[in-house]
């Protein structure tokens, strides 16, 4: 039975492993690596791991270091960043990564969704939508690190992904990241309506009763976070953490 996921996210930068809030204010973290292993003792659903430099620095991916962070991890892993050909995705792939995000590559090349899909099949693609408020206080999807506005609806921007055979969506909330305040509801409201395909939401968790309360309200969706699973207390002690197996269960026991 199809069951709701809980997915830590990981940001890096500069091979670093960071934190932000708005998509701004970068605190550095550490090693990536100590935290894929650690999330490995965890037994975590599945891992996301975003490099946030490579499409604003325009370059490709850096397959040695995805292929180390691969090897370490035991979890199902998602790459994202600075992906722009089938090429890439497939050289991705081989080095053992089970899924791949495009986020800046499908706004400027939407066709490229369905040519990695043609490839190595739907549920492997994954397309992030990086969303926040424009001055007009409409939902809007921005790329380059949230520095440059598309004039792209989310919602008609997830249908078209859906159409070209994307096999996930990943809503992020750049005005929740980082934050800790709960979820944006109302987008991932307007975003489910929208389409059929499996969608991952992330921005804004700051406990695991905000977790509980998405699936207890959408039931088989991927709950993923930053800040929840890389900080501990008020003053956000840096501590890789995530819920035990006997807590998960207790947590999806209750909601689900």
């Amino acid at each position: 039975m199809l069951k709701p996921r809980i997915i830590p996210c990981l940001l890096v930068k500069n091979k670093g492993l960071v934190k932000s809030v708005n998509f701004k204010s970068h605190k550095y973290l550490g090693d990536p690596i100590n935290a894929v292993r650690i999330f490995n003792e965890k037994q975590v659903d599945e891992l996301m791991i975003l490099d946030i430099d490579a499409t604003a620095e325009k370059r490709r991916p850096d397959f040695k270091t995805i292929e180390y962070w691969a090897s370490q991890c035991r979890m199902p892993l998602c790459y994202g960043g600075g992906i722009t050909t089938v090429e890439e995705a497939k050289i991705i792939f081989g080095l053992g990564v089970e899924k791949i995000a495009i986020s800046s590559a499908a706004v400027t090349n939407p066709s490229l969704v369905t040519q990695i899909a043609d490839k190595v099949g739907s549920q492997s693609v994954i397309v992030v939508m990086d969303v926040k408020k424009n001055k007009q206080g409409l939902y809007e999807i921005f790329t380059h690190n949230g520095e440059v506005a598309t004039g792209l609806s989310p919602f008609e921007f997830a249908i078209q992904m859906q159409e070209l055979g994307v096999g996930e969506i990943v809503v992020n909330s750049i005005d929740n990241d980082g934050v800790m305040k709960g979820y944006d509801i109302n987008l991932i409201d307007q975003v489910r309506k929208s389409i059929s395909v499996p969608m991952t939401v992330l921005g804004g968790a700051g406990s695991l009763n905000d977790i509980g309360e998405l699936i207890s309200k959408y039931k088989i969706i991927g709950a993923s976070a930053g800040s929840l699973f890389v900080f501990k207390g008020v003053y956000k002690a840096v501590l890789i953490n995530y819920p035990n197996p006997s807590e998960k269960k207790a947590l999806i026991q209750k909601y689900f």
